[in-house]
């Protein structure tokens, strides 16, 4: 049997500047790609894998080369796909989350020793643990993060996809085809069953690396007021490619490069550098989990495991519905269940909501946006609830509670957002949709809004639930700086 090279995609769905696929066929073996299917992805990233994987089964398929798709765990299928197609090298890229590095270390555990693993790093700008103080410990803040990782210089140039890839041949195929339970994308139950709740973001997106491209290529033409727009969530003036990324339709070195050199080119570096500073965010993100994997469900101030949150059921349920009575925060979580997408200043504002004004455990937020959101990265979505909920290493201070009403008429100001996503208010007047219940009876029945019927009352009061989250934060600083709370104490 003649030697192949198997790779394994993962995070990595295309075809350029993928330095698996690139050294594989640089190896002169014929390939073999093949796709294990993952089952603990949410809702809306299960929608989008599956139309991701049948974009890039057909961009290897122009290229001459069948993407085989397997379900399994991987340290079991792979080596017994090499040891059935005569592989004797695996080239993969690296994933970061705890579950993928056990993956990756029971895969070099169960290999046969004449099967060799190349791994890359190219899921993020720079390898996470990679980047470290002075003192040999990880950043903690992102700033100085931000700052070393600028230091290393400009990210490698990202390359071309091959233009031809040599298969391994049809009868192999064949016969393994027959050998494993191999599937078919739709045999991997990915999509909605009745009801079909994919119609939005079937209308927002375009999976796939073509998609991706199309939209990176876009973003030229106004990256100049990236920075002056990006906070407004009634503009298109986001990247909204953190799905692409997340799926790796396409790596951060060609963004990075894409972003810099438009901006080189108009002559304008303001809005390129506020764009490439949210790649070095995603990177933080990643640094943060690789080094803390309790990230995802544990604060990294250990301290705040006691802080007092009260459950409550109803609470969370109205906020997942996008009915809090709260305008700015139910449009966002509105527009995240039809496009599985939310603007990212009214992520913040909405996760605000949750963990201080109703003293959610950070944990259900982050939950939810796994199963809701199309760019749901453990890594990002960990830093960024833990910030906000200022349990984070680098986190917000424990007094910034964001207005949801403030931070509508600033950032939404003619309420188009608001609007497009609460059209049961759309009829009120600007000075009054950001706050509905202040609409008299005379203002209500000229426009058809009653609020109570129509569009509820808020299930919480701004300024109470503020001071309740103050004193909830001022408990814990106090519990946490008690005798009995310090290392070495004795109680009773």
């Amino acid at each position: 049997m003649n030697a192949a090279a198997i790779v394994w995609f993962r995070n990595n769905l295309r075809t350029s500047d993928n330095q698996a696929l690139t050294e594989a066929c640089e190896s002169g073996l014929p390939i073999l790609p093949v796709y294990i299917a993952d089952d603990s992805l949410g809702g809306a990233s299960r929608w989008w894998l599956h139309h991701s994987l049948q974009a890039q089964q057909s961009s290897l398929a122009e290229l001459g080369c069948p993407l085989l798709i397997l379900r399994g765990t991987p340290a079991v299928v792979l080596p017994e796909l090499a040891s059935s197609s005569g592989a004797t090298r695996v080239f993969f890229p690296h994933a970061y989350s705890p579950a993928a590095v056990a993956e990756e270390q029971a895969l070099d555990e169960a290999l046969d020793a004449a099967v060799e693993l190349h791994g890359f790093h190219d899921y993020y700008l720079y390898e996470p643990g990679r980047l470290l103080s002075k003192t040999g410990t990880p950043y903690k803040v992102f700033t100085p993060f931000w700052k070393a990782a600028v230091a290393q210089g400009e990210p490698a140039r990202p390359v071309a996809a091959p233009k031809q890839v040599r298969p391994v041949a049809p009868a192999l195929i064949a016969k393994l085809q027959d050998s494993f339970p191999a599937r078919s994308i739709d045999d991997l139950d990915l999509l909605p069953t009745l009801p079909d709740w994919a119609s939005g973001l079937r209308e927002a997106w375009q999976p796939g690396e073509s998609g991706a491209h199309a939209r990176l290529d876009g973003l030229a033409d106004y990256i100049g007021q990236y920075a002056e727009n990006r906070d407004r969530p009634d503009r298109d003036g986001t990247s909204r490619l953190s799905p692409h990324l997340h799926f790796g339709e396409l790596s951060p070195r060609q963004v990075w490069h894409a972003m810099h050199d438009a901006s080189m080119a108009a002559g304008r570096h303001e809005g390129a550098n506020a764009f490439l500073r949210q790649l070095w965010w995603r990177d933080f993100s990643g640094h943060l989990l690789w080094h803390f994997p309790d990230l995802p469900s544990k604060p990294l101030r250990p301290g705040y495991e006691k802080f007092p949150w009260a459950e409550d059921q109803d609470y969370l349920q109205a906020w997942q519905q996008g009915q809090t009575g709260y305008p700015l925060v139910d449009a966002g979580m509105r527009q995240l269940w039809a496009t599985g997408w939310m603007h990212n200043r009214v992520r913040m504002v909405v996760a605000s909501f949750l963990v201080k004004n109703l003293l959610i455990p950070w944990q259900h937020g982050a939950d939810w946006f796994l199963d809701t959101l199309v760019d749901a990265d453990l890594a990002n979505n960990s830093a960024s609830w833990q910030w906000v909920a200022g349990c984070g290493t680098d986190a917000a201070p424990y007094f910034r509670v964001y207005n949801p009403v403030l931070q509508s008429r600033k950032f939404d100001p003619q309420a188009r957002y608001i609007r497009k996503w609460i059209p049961e208010i759309a009829a009120l007047p600007d000075d009054i949709i950001h706050e509905p219940w202040r609409a008299d009876g005379l203002t209500q029945q000229t426009h058809e809004v009653i609020i109570g019927k129509d569009y509820r009352f808020p299930i919480v009061d701004l300024a109470e639930s503020r001071d309740r989250a103050l004193a909830a934060y001022q408990e814990l600083r106090s519990l946490l700086q008690s005798p009995a709370a310090s290392p070495g104490s004795s109680a009773g």
